[in-house]
């Protein structure tokens, strides 16, 4: 794998609390430099890191009612509004966990979360087609069964990947989580392997699993680590 493949497979990440006063700009000079597929940010952020981005063709995501996805649908769908408005192309949506599991063992819930996750879907891409929607699902809390019903409500509704972790649960991405995700919604969709991944091998991992999409804020030493690889090679 290039340097140029890989790096078009990973979401340049900063979503942390907190950091230096510069990181934003620095998150999107290396998205720059490198050709990142995106720079994530919190939806504060969106606005200014569209500007720094401006003209590189590298493009500007954001998650929202990050982390924990209970902030009910009228306010996951106005701050998505609000973030496309402000430059964000990509917009992962983060599910309601509790509202998942009870979706497993109650159809008329079941129904409501399916009626919810079109909309959230259909806000982002009547808004541009282009636009890339992506489920996070934080897999560290749910059971297989539950993963799977989330990624088959998650296609039904037209999103265009499943997510497995928001990085800040208990446990992040894992390769198991992957090919149970990649297995499920098949080769049309994407899988976005987020949470942990800090070296070339992690991020290796879960490539051959079946993530097409790697969120990490890693992503500049992770190209390095590759570049290092490739030289020693020769």
């Amino acid at each position: 794998m290039t340097e140029a493949e890989l790096a078009s497979m990973i979401d340049h990440t900063f979503l942390k609390a907190a950091g230096e006063p510069d990181a934003i700009e620095k998150l999107c000079e290396e998205a720059r430099t490198y050709k990142f597929a995106c720079a994530m940010v919190n939806p504060c952020e969106v606005k200014h890191a569209a500007k720094l981005l401006e003209g590189s063709g590298v493009r500007v995501g954001t998650v929202i009612d990050f982390p924990l996805g209970q902030g009910g649908l009228p306010q996951k769908i106005f701050a998505a509004s609000a973030a496309i408005g402000d430059g964000a192309r990509d917009v992962d949506y983060v599910i309601d966990i509790r509202m998942l599991k009870s979706a497993a063992v109650d159809a008329a819930i079941r129904h409501q979360l399916e009626n919810e996750l079109t909309a959230m879907n259909t806000l982002a891409k009547n808004a541009d087609a282009g636009i890339v929607t992506k489920l996070i699902i934080e897999c560290c809390y749910l059971g297989d069964s539950e993963k799977v019903l989330a990624c088959n409500l998650a296609k039904k509704a037209g999103f265009s990947f499943v997510k497995t972790s928001t990085g800040f649960g208990t446990g992040g991405a894992t390769v198991e989580d992957v090919k149970l995700m990649r297995d499920t919604v098949g080769p049309e969709m994407g899988v976005k392997a987020a949470g942990g991944i800090r070296t070339l091998r992690d991020a290796l991992a879960m490539i051959d699993a079946g993530a097409n999409r790697l969120g990490c804020s890693a992503g500049a030493s992770i190209l390095a680590e590759l570049r290092g690889n490739h030289n020693e090679a020769h």
